[in-house]
């Protein structure tokens, strides 16, 4: 027996398809998988899978074949023609023009516009401006045009057009991917995808086109941004290559410092607040610095225990997203000291028979026994 999946299945179609069902899902899936497209790590195996099925199930009569035998039919393969590379499959026709054009940026005989590739920066900042936000500015080296040559990297700016692929920068290419012989389309080795060629190199940028030049950037952080929050600075990356086409963008990726009392969970602040016994039972009041520059008042109520939590609402950091701020939640926790003095110990040995939740349990259940005794 085969391993092969059923035909109808990698197409995603009943078995009742028609010509039309076959042809849309197989569009559909060879858009998703082309291997010059996708990025799924198994796309040229599953793109093979695809159009063999699309093969068998378009032809009338191997798709009786196939419906009556499966793929084992009798004498083994009953499509012979398949290993020795019979499936012949116009890509072009079927999944439209506009898919191969998009190689060439929108049309055929055109070269496609260029664009330089995003530059990544990290720029870190404090928990108290996530709460307001701030105007930011940092000096970093970054590659600009070259005036002299208008980014070309040509003396002069002069360049020619590549011989090999006429301009467009791009060149089909026929592959071979398992039985199925495909034309891809490429960037032309010669130029780079360019489209043109250098004879002579800029002198001031050595042919590359750009040079590097120390730029203060300037941005804002929006209250209650994230760590990782990246923010898009349109035409200040890298520049295209040989000045064809936009620069790419600068990406600022904010970095919140962590706090030393606070941890963040969204727009809440968690802290945790170690409290004497004492404090536990009877209650206290602890007022901290806060982040946003009031006081953080924290009433912890009497005969609290370690381990609840208390909320202070709209205390938090500000939403990203909507108006107000969320909360702050304190988890209490008991404090043991290290070392107590021997006063300190002999004042806890009278007092540990009231303070023993086990003690306390025995004497009501012994008061509830003498109670029923007397009844």
């Amino acid at each position: 027996m085969t391993d092969k999946r059923d035909y109808y299945e990698v197409l995603d179609v009943d078995r009742s398809a028609t010509e039309k069902d076959l042809k849309n899902a197989f569009r559909r899936l060879a858009r998703k998988y082309h291997p010059d497209r996708s990025d799924e790590p198994d796309a040229e195996e599953k793109f093979k899978e695809i159009q063999e099925a699309y093969a068998v199930l378009s032809d009338a009569d191997k798709r009786a074949h196939y419906d009556r035998f499966g793929h084992d039919g009798p004498a083994g393969n009953p499509f012979g023609g398949f290993s020795g590379g019979g499936f012949n499959i116009n890509l072009e026709d079927l999944l439209g023009g506009d898919f191969f054009s998009g190689f060439f940026g929108g049309g055929r005989g055109r070269t496609r516009e260029r664009r330089g590739s995003d530059i990544l920066v990290r720029h870190s900042i404090d928990m108290a401006t996530v709460i307001t936000g701030s105007e930011e500015s940092i000096e970093l080296d970054l590659p600009v045009e070259c005036s002299t040559c208008n980014g070309t990297g040509a003396k002069d700016g002069n360049t020619t057009k590549c011989v090999n692929c006429q301009g467009q920068g791009r060149v089909r290419v026929r592959q071979q991917i398992g039985p199925f012989v495909n034309e891809v389309v490429q960037d032309c080795r010669d130029c780079g995808g360019t489209g043109s060629t250098i004879e002579s190199p800029c002198d001031d940028c050595n042919g590359r086109g750009h040079r590097i030049e120390t730029k203060t950037i300037r941005f804002n952080v929006p209250s209650g941004a994230e760590h990782g929050t990246r923010l898009r600075l349109r035409g200040q990356g890298q520049p295209a290559e040989r000045g064809q086409g936009s620069a790419g963008d600068l990406l600022v990726e904010i970095e919140v410092l962590t706090h030393p009392w606070f941890e963040r969970n969204g727009s809440d602040l968690i802290m945790s607040l170690p409290l004497g016994y004492p404090d536990l039972i009877l209650g206290t009041k602890v007022t901290i610095d806060h982040i946003d520059g009031k006081p953080l008042d924290i009433v912890v109520p009497a005969r609290s225990s370690a381990g609840h939590t208390l909320e202070i609402r709209k205390r938090g950091l500000p939403h990203m997203r909507r108006s107000g701020r969320g909360d702050v939640v304190v988890l209490l926790k008991l404090h043991v000291p290290d070392k107590i003095s021997k006063a300190d110990k002999k004042q806890l040995e009278s007092m540990k028979s009231s303070l023993n939740p086990a003690d306390q349990q025995q004497r009501i259940l012994d008061d509830a026994a003498e109670r029923r005794a007397n009844e």
